[in-house]
């Protein structure tokens, strides 16, 4: 089994989702987290004050996939959630080595 960790768009996380989906993935955990990279942030004016905003908002998504769709799901990530201007966000693949579902106590890809 494979973790794909993607940090993207916060507007690309439907159109990411629905895509994810039609290409088989079962379920997915999402969080909204801050972050930076090439992007480095930038500056804004409030209230008649410039000010730093160090950090960007992005959406993380945590996909656990049997090993035969990792690329799959990788590419169909890739392609929905790029803009291709700065800040596209990143995508990581990590091995899992077990899971469980606690309902059923099902384990590994029966879990998924």
């Amino acid at each position: 089994m494979k973790l794909i960790i993607a940090t993207i768009k916060p507007f690309k996380l439907e159109e990411v989702r629905e895509a994810v989906t039609a290409a088989g993935v079962r379920g997915m955990m999402v969080t909204e987290i801050k972050g930076f990279g090439s992007q480095s942030g930038h500056t804004e004016i409030y209230r008649g004050a410039e000010y730093a905003v160090n950090f960007v908002p992005k959406v993380k998504l945590e996909i656990v996939v049997p090993d035969n769709m990792a690329d799959q799901i990788v590419s169909t990530i890739a392609a929905t959630a790029k803009t291709e201007k700065i800040g596209d966000g990143k995508i990581f693949v990590l091995d899992v080595e077990g899971a469980v579902r606690v309902r059923t106590g099902e384990t590994n890809d029966d879990a998924l």
